[in-house]
């Protein structure tokens, strides 16, 4: 008789089990990155092998360990195409002009002094009406950046100011796929969690342009050229033909996602019609479009900063970042079905007895989840699992949760160099993740404004049917 092979029990794992994988990420990339100056693919590779070996530790098999990377990347499939259609995007609105035609229009008419508040307002208009922080950077955000390349404008300045504007508005779109997820994590109503929300986002834009017209006024024109700007604008105009109809695809993109299209459909067809646009007004063939959506435009202009400018796109130039977020999606989903993320989360949860600092816990955690699980959506969802119960033990509304989920998860999930969102933005800007961090004050400050707010009792909503006094310091 065969003896029937035991199955491993699975148990769950102790705090230090818990941290191991997570320490051994920060060490490995820390040393990877600093000493050997590493690229932080490897580094996260290394740091799952761990974290999988930790699984295997308390019991999960190889096929539960290999399923919970797969469904982690597997939630993230779609934005991963998005990716690489906005790559082609990129590629085919530069052949055809449109990028150009942005850039020499902006910089005959935005101000140096005014470029960044103005800049901030309009990505988050494009993110609010399109409820996509993706959309606004990879449409009007690429043209702003190389507006401010022409202005002499620091391009991390300038990225901070695009991730700003874009993330004020998606962040409080009733169309955006974060808002929404927030909402139904919480079970708070869509409407009543974006006007929940307003009460911290609003005020931490209205400060954020106040730094950068700051910013602007003292120094945001120092570097200003006017004749580096017309040597610009001509060199536009000598290589491409440029008029207003070139306008077109971008105000399709905004159109489309206000009236609901889908994003896969929506940003290939916003692609294909930058290639026919190109046939159309700069007399390109289709296989030069076809080269323009897989590696990109190649200016040859002359003129270098123009050059600059306008080698961009393709799908090519977003293998690099799509390869960052599956592995580190891998690691996330690790953590996730080996209950490390839970193990932490529910000993820092037992000793939070104030509203203030039941927000900073859960701000905090979304803040680091971004790093730690590299998901957005997961550092919404994690944090909302795990600390409903106090919301509800200290008598909190859930559109107040649900904001708190959003003050710390969406407003950092940019700001990480593995999670999927600060990857995008950096290969979308072209500058790296860290460097426009410092600048990206929108996103710094809400998470701030949050927390004060909590402890001074600002905005603080509880249950309609109780209203027993809560210590909130």
């Amino acid at each position: 008789m065969k003896a029937i092979k035991k199955m491993r029990e699975i148990r769950t794992p102790k705090l230090w089990e818990a941290l191991v994988p997570i320490f051994a990420m920060m060490i490995i990339i820390i040393v990877g990155i600093l000493k050997y100056e590493l690229e932080p693919h490897i580094p996260i590779v290394l740091a799952s092998i761990i974290a999988a070996i930790m699984a295997y530790r308390v019991g999960h098999s190889w096929s539960s360990i290999l399923g919970g990377m797969l469904e982690s990347i597997h939630r993230a499939l779609e934005a991963l195409i998005i990716v690489m259609i906005v790559g082609m995007l990129i590629g085919t609105w530069v052949s055809a002009g449109t990028v150009p035609a942005m850039v020499y229009y902006g910089l005959g008419i935005i101000s140096p002094k005014w470029f960044l508040p103005t800049g901030a307002i309009l990505c988050a208009i494009v993110s609010l009406s399109t409820g996509s922080s993706w959309t606004s950077s990879g449409t009007v955000g690429i043209a702003l950046m190389s507006i401010a390349v022409g202005l002499g404008i620091n391009p991390a300045l300038a990225a901070g100011m695009v991730i700003s504007g874009a993330y004020f508005g998606d962040k409080l779109s009733p169309l955006s796929d974060s808002t929404n997820v927030a909402a139904a994590t919480a079970g708070a109503p869509l409407y009543e969690h974006v006007g929940s929300m307003m009460r911290t986002t609003i005020p931490s834009f209205a400060i954020a342009l106040v730094i950068y017209s700051i910013i602007g006024i003292t120094v945001g024109g120092g570097d200003y050229d006017p004749e580096r700007v017309e040597l610009i604008r001509m060199t536009i105009l000598d290589n491409f033909n440029i008029n207003l109809w070139l306008l077109i695809p971008p105000l399709f993109v905004i159109f489309a996602a206000i009236k609901k299209v889908p994003s896969i459909p929506s940003l290939l067809s916003a692609a294909g019609l930058g290639g026919l646009f190109g046939i159309i007004f700069q007399g390109r063939n289709i296989g030069e479009v076809l080269m323009n959506f897989h590696y990109g435009f190649e200016a040859d202009t002359g003129v270098s900063v123009v050059d600059r400018l306008l080698n961009r796109g393709g799908v090519d130039s977003m293998m690099w970042t799509i390869s960052l977020i599956i592995f580190a999606l891998a690691f996330g989903g690790i953590l996730e079905r080996g209950g490390f993320t839970n193990v932490i989360l529910s000993r820092l949860v037992n000793r939070v007895k104030t509203v203030g600092g039941l927000v900073t816990l859960t701000v905090t955690t979304g803040i680091l989840s971004n790093f730690i699980l590299t998901d957005q959506y997961l550092s919404i969802i994690v944090p909302g699992r795990m600390y409903v119960g106090a919301f509800d033990k200290l008598n909190l509304d859930r559109k107040f949760l649900s904001r708190t989920l959003e003050d710390g998860g969406t407003m950092w999930s940019p700001l990480c160099p593995w999670n999927g969102c600060g990857a995008y933005q950096a290969a979308t800007l072209g500058v790296a993740t860290f460097s426009y961090l410092p600048f990206a004050f929108m996103n710094l400050i809400n998470p701030i404004v949050a927390i004060v707010f909590a402890y001074l009792g600002i905005s603080v909503f509880y249950k309609k049917e109780q209203n027993p006094e809560v210590v909130n310091s």
